[in-house]
Order: structure tokens, then sequence, then C-alpha cells
């Protein structure tokens, strides 16, 4: 991962805060402790701060780096036609649902598993998804630190 690059999409705040706070000597849960304890408006904002995978930025070039690279992992910069379609609709269903893009590590499955968990989830309650979204943000913080090592 590039230096400068952002653990966080478009969510400095998460670094800033934990910088401001004692550090308890592991960098991830210092981070992930800023998250949790963030209000739920905040917490939707960096969910919201993620692009859609296999989305418009995806397409138009919009994506960070970091996130053009690791949906590059997964192969969502090579689908077929057929496989864009489900995304696009699956995507689709899953923001009007919860009002939040999809958010899953993608560096730790592929575009089946992806497309699998984008279908189970869409049963969740919006809690759930919030949690698991935390979660799976967590996933790629974790990740994106391990990189920077």
């Amino acid at each position: 991962m590039p230096a400068g690059t952002a653990l966080f999409e478009h969510s400095p705040w998460v670094e800033a805060r934990a910088d401001a706070r004692p550090s308890s000597g592991d960098r991830w849960a210092d981070l992930m402790t800023v998250v949790h304890d963030a209000s739920t408006e905040e917490q939707l904002a960096l969910i919201r701060a993620h692009p859609e995978l296999a989305g418009k930025a995806a397409i138009d070039g919009t994506l960070t780096a970091a996130s053009a690279a690791e949906q590059a992992s997964a192969g969502l910069d090579r689908m077929t036609p057929d496989e864009y379609a489900r995304f696009h609709d699956l995507n689709a269903a899953y923001r009007a649902k919860f009002d939040f893009p999809f958010i899953i590590c993608v560096r730790l499955t592929d575009k089946a598993g992806i497309l699998a968990a984008m279908a189970a989830r869409l049963a969740n309650d919006r809690d759930a998804e919030i949690a698991t979204a935390i979660e799976q943000i967590g996933e790629i913080v974790r990740l994106r630190l391990k990189d920077m090592a």
C-alpha cells in the first residue's frame, strides 16, 4: 500500500481520534475502539464512504488506490457482462434495503464468495448489517496495516 494511504476510506477522523488518545500498543485495536465508540451517524458515514463493489467508482476510475487493488485481487476488475449485471442488481437491492453500500473484505474471498455473501446478507436486518459492515471494515484495515508493516 502506498505511503500516506489512509487506512479508512475517506474518513481521516478515525485515525485522528486514535492519535489523540493514549496508545494501547495495538494500532488496530486503538483504531477499532474509535470506530466502536463513534456515534451511529459517524459509523454510517464511515460505511457510506466505501465504494460499491464493481460499481460506478470502479468504472470511472475514482476508487482509492487501495480499493482498486483490493477489488482487483478478487477479480472484480475482470468480470463477464453477466457477473457485472449480477453485482449491479445486488448492489442496488442492498442499497435500497440498507441505505449504504455492501461492505466485505474482498481480499479474504473471491467473486463467487462476494456474490453469495451479498445475496445472503440481504436477509439480515439493518442493525445486523451495520455491525457486519463495521466488522468487515475492521478486516480491511487489519490487512492494510499488515501491508504497511
